[in-house]
């Protein structure tokens, strides 16, 4: 088609065209291209009102952003704000909710109060981001452990955190007792490098009676690796109304007490040991 000095002298028959093509699904530059119309403007006129196809369509990766930014201008949010929450710029931020209402000024107290709530949040991050660095570099600094480690280490954790006999009361029972799933697996895995046999092992729950007990039961029972039939009926705490607990949600299991059967020996031998390694501290710090 032949356009005399730049001119399109049959301007709606040419827009008829255009919108056809359009409506088949003829990119902009393919419309352009068949149509020789190389002047943008006229090429708008041409192809107002029609939308293009979905197939030129392109995905934006800043759509969940500008979802969200429209989101917290809504609840009176500041451009400030936005930003510190979102880490885009106050550009984008200001294209994506121009047509939203503004929110009403805040007092300048509050505005500070928010501003420093802000902060201190920022840096809450930063410092859990470093005591997690921390503790990820102290565990790879354990290595592993050796028998000897783990025995060591098993002395001494029974007797920080496990029943003892009493000149006034001569039990002479091994009952270990803990919320922490880490110190239950180090102490089976002590116990088994003492060889003592899973048969000997009796385990049973002690949990609020408010908590979710069946859940609690079953997490441990998946723990140790051990059948229900090896667990005591478990034991509830009742609820004092006056007292507010801390110890709630998913997270709260009670605790868990591991039982040897006939341990009277093997106790014997921990207190022992225990007498042994304070023996050879004194020796070392004299």
């Amino acid at each position: 088609m032949e356009h005399a000095c730049g001119k399109y002298a049959d301007f709606e028959a040419l827009r008829e065209r255009a919108v056809a093509l359009r409506r088949e699904g003829l990119s902009r530059r393919q419309i352009r291209d068949q149509l020789r119309v190389h002047n943008n403007d006229i090429l708008n006129r041409l192809l107002e009102g029609e939308p293009p196809p979905e197939w030129t369509k392109r995905p934006n990766a800043k759509d969940d952003l500008r979802h969200r930014a429209r989101e917290l201008r809504l609840q009176g949010w500041t451009y400030d704000r936005i930003q510190m929450e979102l880490g885009c710029s106050k550009s984008s931020i200001s294209l994506w909710v121009r047509d939203l209402p503004k929110p009403e000024r805040r007092d300048p107290a509050e505005q500070a109060r928010l501003a420093g709530r802000k902060r201190w949040e920022h840096e809450l991050a930063v410092r859990d981001e470093e005591r997690q660095r921390t503790k990820a570099a102290a565990s790879q600094e354990i290595g592993e452990m050796s028998d000897r480690d783990l025995f060591m280490t098993g002395v001494a954790l029974y007797w920080a955190e496990g029943s003892k006999d009493k000149p006034y009361a001569r039990r002479e029972n091994v009952i270990f007792v803990n919320s922490d799933p880490g110190m239950i697996k180090v102490f089976g895995a002590w116990l088994n490098l003492l060889g003592i046999e899973r048969e000997r092992l009796r385990y049973s729950v002690m949990i609020h009676e408010t908590a979710d007990v069946a859940a609690a039961e079953q997490y441990w029972a998946a723990l140790v690796g051990a059948d229900r039939s090896a667990f005591y009926k478990t034991t509830l705490k009742k609820h004092n109304p006056k007292t507010v607990r801390k110890n709630v949600g998913d997270s709260y299991r009670g605790c868990l007490a591991v039982r040897v059967l006939k341990g009277a020996d093997l106790y014997r031998r921990i207190e022992g040991w225990w007498s042994g390694m304070v023996v050879e501290a004194e020796r070392r710090t004299a």
